[in-house]
């Protein structure tokens, strides 16, 4: 059995619909981050970094979003091209999410929604550089109906995740300057894991509030900064 740490981020829906599509008998353990309980000792001893996600699978302990990915993926044999050159062109683009699409919609989220005062060169850096990424992927996936051809990998669950936040960044547009993109989250849309990943996520009510309490529970250095 695996015990899922969670909470409705989109590093944590990745993995979500990963199990979905698995298939795999999972406890859901969620993590509330805007009351600061991935800070609990009996979290970071699962996860030194205190992020979700995290699992234990019958004792082993993967956390980090795209390690999961990858751990699953191949343990059971799943979402991973066969073909020498399709897994590399998977695995580019599953990084590709990791190291660019992830961390610049995670920072524009922030300057736009969480900080305490509005930067506008944060905000325009960091915008302009998750537009730059999807403009990336929109071009391949005009040529590709999946980030690694035909085949649906763990790179579209990847791409997925952030792109289900694009609206947090370019608002009641989404993604429509990105019509391929909008195409592949349509298409992913009719999927049933990600259906009943969605339910899950429903199902839980996490705090919402961005409070004192959650500043602090989210961004404890600056509060450490501060003080």
């Amino acid at each position: 059995m695996i015990d899922f740490y969670f909470h409705a981020t989109p590093n944590s829906m990745k993995v979500a619909v990963l199990l979905q599509e698995l298939e795999l008998p999972f406890a859901l353990k969620p993590v509330d981050i805007f009351k600061g309980e991935q800070h609990m000792a009996a979290f970071k001893a699962i996860n030194p970094n205190a992020k979700v996600p995290a699992i234990v699978d019958d004792g082993t302990i993967v956390f980090d979003s795209h390690a999961i990915l990858l751990y699953l993926a191949g343990k059971h044999g799943a979402f991973l091209p066969e073909v020498r050159t399709e897994y590399a062109t998977m695995l580019s683009w599953l990084q590709l999410v990791a190291t660019g699409l992830s961390p610049f919609s995670g920072q524009a989220i922030h300057f736009m929604h969480y900080a305490p005062e509005t930067l506008p060169y944060a905000i325009n850096r960091y915008r302009k550089e998750v537009e730059r990424h999807y403009a990336v992927f929109d071009e391949h996936l005009g040529r590709s109906r999946y980030l690694a051809g035909e085949a649906y990998s763990i790179a579209d669950m990847a791409l997925w995740g952030w792109a289900a936040s694009a609206g947090f960044i370019f608002g009641a547009d989404g993604l429509a300057v990105y019509p391929n993109v909008e195409r592949f989250m349509s298409q992913m849309a009719a999927r049933p894991a990600i259906q009943r990943a969605l339910e899950m996520k429903a199902a839980h009510n996490f705090k919402h509030e961005f409070d004192a309490e959650s500043r602090k529970a989210m961004f404890p250095q600056n509060e450490q900064q501060a003080a």
